[in-house]
């Protein structure tokens, strides 16, 4: 073969080659675009553990805007307080999960936040379902779980935790606000046993009795005074009528 034959077919093998290393490359960088979590206490019942979230961009003409993250069974999103996200960005609490979201990032910069999580639960490995939204309303749902030993092309996010520590327990649910009790007990609604009367009863008893002796004196009192008078009457009158008695 002439050798200016060979050297055609070898740059176009090289050229080809080239292209399918620049397609692998491409395919790869976006398999490895992601949602990756860590745990700086990746272990069951574990209390105030942070989460950290990072969500690779992959997109060449626009930056992120929001990451909605759905909690996995056994976090409640009370039980969920944001420590940092990217300057600008809030956190929001959702029906399943939480938001945080703000002004959007220079394209290619990563979306890192981090969260506490009251505790986590008792479990092996936790799913983190992530969507994922752009500036230009592009979206990735990265919420795809492994199935039938088969690895899904848009993998939720997964954090394996180590078995609980020797005497851990579940916490109860997130406390809440309660009623402050009053200062001084309502009256009892309870009636006192038939034949027994209640310290207030007893109060009403000896109360009601002082009102009728001092009532009954009054009266009293008033029908010997009216007694006295008519008696005088009577003998003041009986002494003009008798002979001398104006002496």
């Amino acid at each position: 073969m002439p050798r200016h034959h060979l050297t055609r077919a070898t740059r176009r093998t090289g050229l080809a080659g080239a292209v399918a290393l620049v397609a692998t490359l491409a395919l790869a960088g976006t398999a490895y675009a992601h949602v990756e979590v860590t745990a700086d206490t990746p272990q069951a019942l574990a209390e105030n553990v942070t989460l950290s979230f990072t969500s690779e961009a992959e997109s060449g003409s626009a930056g992120f805007t929001e990451v909605r993250v759905v909690l996995p069974e056994g976090i409640a999103p009370g039980d969920v307080s944001l420590d940092s996200a990217p300057k600008g960005w809030t956190f929001k609490a959702t029906a399943d999960g939480y938001a945080v979201a703000g002004p959007k990032l220079a394209v290619g910069t990563d979306a890192v936040h981090k969260v506490t999580v009251r505790q986590l639960p008792d479990a092996e490995e936790l799913a983190f379902k992530a969507v994922e939204t752009y500036s230009d309303g592009e979206v990735s749902r990265w919420i795809e779980l492994p199935s039938g030993g088969k690895e899904p092309e848009q993998p939720a996010p997964l954090l394996k935790l180590k078995a609980a520590a020797p005497g851990a327990t579940p916490l109860g649910p997130s406390p809440t606000a309660s009623a402050t009790a009053p200062s001084t007990p309502p009256p009892s609604s309870t009636p006192s046993p038939e034949g027994t009367a209640s310290p207030s009863d007893a109060k009403n008893t000896a109360d009601d009795s002082g009102d009728g002796s001092s009532s009954g004196l009054l009266i009293a009192g008033g029908v010997v005074a009216a007694l006295v008078v008519a008696g005088g009457g009577w003998w003041f009158a009986r002494r003009r009528r008798t002979p001398g008695g104006n002496g």
